[in-house]
Formats: C-alpha cells, structure tokens, sequence
C-alpha cells in the first residue's frame, strides 16, 4: 500500500486578477499558508503559468519547480480542462465555448480545435519537462446533447460520436506516451465521458490506450447518483488524478437529478466545501490506500454557499485529517510466528500414522 501525497489545491477557482490569486509566486504563498504541500495548475492562465514557453523551455519549468520548492509547494499536475474541452464541441455550445480559446479563433471551430488540440500537447511535453506523471484534462463533447433518448436517437449516432472523438484523442494520447504522462479525464457531466459506461466506450475505440486514465472525483458521481465507491473498485487501475470535492443530494417534490434549471443553491444536488456534503471521505481515502494510489489529493473547491477562501482554508486540514500514513506491518504480526511447513500440515491433518507431517 502506498501514502497518498498531499493537502494540494487546484487553482482554477482562486485565480484572479487581484492580489495574492493574480500571480504564480503570490499564490503560491496564500497556498503555503494555508498548509498546502502541491498546487494543480490551470494551464490555459497565463498570469500563473505560460504552457507555451513550458512545452519550449526546460529553463523556465526549472525556474518554476525552483520558486514554488522555496515555498514548500510542488506542482502535482496541470490542468488543460478548458482546452480539452474545446477538442470536441458539439455547434450547439459554439458561441459558449469560444470565450475559453484566444480571440483570433473565435466563429472558427477548426481553427478553435486545432488551436485546442496543440495546448493540450504542450501539456504533455511540459508535464515531462516538470517532472510529472501525470495530467487533468476533460475530453470534450459531441453526443451530449443526446443524453437523454427523447426523440428517439437515430441509429448510431452515439457510436459515431464516440468514434469521432476517438479519432481526435488517440493522437493527443500518443504525445502523452512518447512524454510517459498519463492523459487523466475528469469524468464528468457535459464531458462525453461521464461515467464509467462512457468512459469504457471511449476506451474501446482508441484500443485501451494505456495514457488514456481517469481524474476521480466523487461529487459528480453524487450528483448522478452514481456509486462512487464501486467506482473505485472498478477502476481503480486507471485512476492517476484525485479531485477531493464534496457535495450532497437532497431530492424534494419539486425536483431531482436534472435540477429543473435552477441555481446551483436550490438545485437537489449541488457541490458543497468539504466536509459540508455527504461524500464518505474516510472510505475513499481508505480505498485509495489499498489501491495503491500514489499521487496527490488535490481540492477542488466549488460551493455554492461558502465563501471560496474559507473553503480553501478548510481544506488544507480536511484532507490532512484523511490521508492514511500506511502501515508496514500487520496489526496483529507480534501474535505470529515464521513459517513453520511442518506445523502447517499438521494443523492440517496432513500427517502419517505416527503423526509426524507428511513430505
């Protein structure tokens, strides 16, 4: 069993333009602050992390493992999630989508993915030049629209989604390979792959890539009501990046699953500050640890109710008090003995009729 590294915190729901969430070094010293060991990075903002001179530059990735080493802080990972995303749009989410890519490739979708596709190949190569394993991104969507059956889909259109995305990733997975960084999807509603079904789908279709893993998080699967513990047993081998988010699910007379359209703080199921929802955190992180999961707890804190910053220092102690320093021994070794083969076989009855063990 191995020790899950941690508290780190993902910095997409922090970073901002004014002090200390609008610079990489300022930051890096709210987050030390708070008792945070690793930062996830948000690739696609500049102000924190130039992933284009990352993927050119070992110089300047050494510069950054060195100011964030100064502080205490390690990256755990990078972030292309607002890139990957725009690997695969569905039209119907164009005008949308276009504000996560440059302008001069707004009202362009070929040019929009194209640009897309590139980042998150930077990522890979700058991920190798960091040091790291492994790296979160989403997948992008072209069947979403079509969740739910009504009309009646027409025959293969989610099969031809899926083989259209395949398409598009398997190249994007084997720049990941050629770097020895592990692709890791956040499964995740709006994304194609948003639960297991899907993500097998996906796997099937670019031959059970083996860059091709998982970024687990249980609050989307509470929100589905998914069981997110079976989850793990499930695909536990393919889980490389660890999102610690909480949430709850209440359903009422008036709503459920789908939400009605409503504000995330009426919604039946809505993302909460750890320890705020009803996710079984001692289980996972217990389940984590028998699996052997050797990265990083990392927060993501989204919530609609509690202030980000209280969130954030919440957060630090929380996944502190859930990591599981593994043991090296059994609980009950000073109770044992060696191996003793002749003792076992005649505990067994495996004995001759003198009672001496049989060979």
């Amino acid at each position: 069993m191995k020790t899950i590294k941690g508290p780190a915190i993902f910095l997409a729901q922090f970073s901002g333009d004014k002090a200390p969430f609008d610079s990489l070094e300022a930051i890096a010293d709210w987050a030390a602050g708070l008792g945070y060991a690793g930062i996830q990075i948000p690739s696609w903002n500049k102000s924190l992390f130039d992933l284009d001179n990352a993927a050119e530059s070992q110089t300047y990735c050494d510069e950054i493992k060195g100011l964030l080493a100064d502080k205490g802080l390690e990256v755990t990972e990078l972030s292309t999630h607002l890139q990957g995303q725009l690997v695969a749009v569905h039209p119907a989410y164009d005008a949308q989508f276009d504000g996560f890519a440059p302008l001069e490739v707004h009202n362009n979708p070929k040019a929009r993915q194209e640009w897309a596709v590139q980042q998150v190949k930077n990522a890979a190569v700058a991920s190798r030049r960091l040091g790291l394993k492994a790296h979160a991104t989403f997948s992008g969507a072209l069947a979403w629209p079509y969740f739910y059956p009504w009309p009646a889909r027409p025959a293969g259109l989610v099969e031809d989604a899926f083989n259209e995305l395949a398409k598009r990733w398997k190249p994007i997975l084997d720049v990941f390979d050629e770097n020895g960084v592990d692709a890791a999807f956040e499964i995740h509603p709006g994304e194609d792959l948003h639960d297991g079904v899907t993500f097998e789908m996906f796997l099937e279709r670019i031959d059970n890539h083996s860059r091709a893993n998982i970024l687990y998080d249980p609050s989307h699967f509470v929100l589905q009501q998914l069981d997110y513990l079976a989850f793990l047993d499930i695909y536990h081998e393919r889980i490389k990046c660890f999102h610690v988010k909480d949430a709850e699910f209440r359903p009422n007379g008036r709503s459920g699953v789908y939400g009605g359209y409503q504000s995330w703080v009426d919604r039946p199921g809505r993302f909460r500050s750890l320890g705020d929802g009803q996710v079984d955190f001692p289980e996972i992180f217990s389940k984590m640890a028998i699996n052997d999961f050797d990265g990083w707890a990392v927060l993501e804190w989204e919530c609609a109710i509690k202030h980000p910053e209280q969130g954030a220092a919440e957060g630090a102690p929380f996944i502190t008090k859930h990591i599981i320093r593994v043991t090296e021994h059994a609980f009950d070794d000073f109770a044992g003995g060696g191996a003793d083969r002749e003792l076992n076989k005649q505990l067994m009855g495996i004995v001759d009729d003198a009672g001496r063990a049989k060979p």
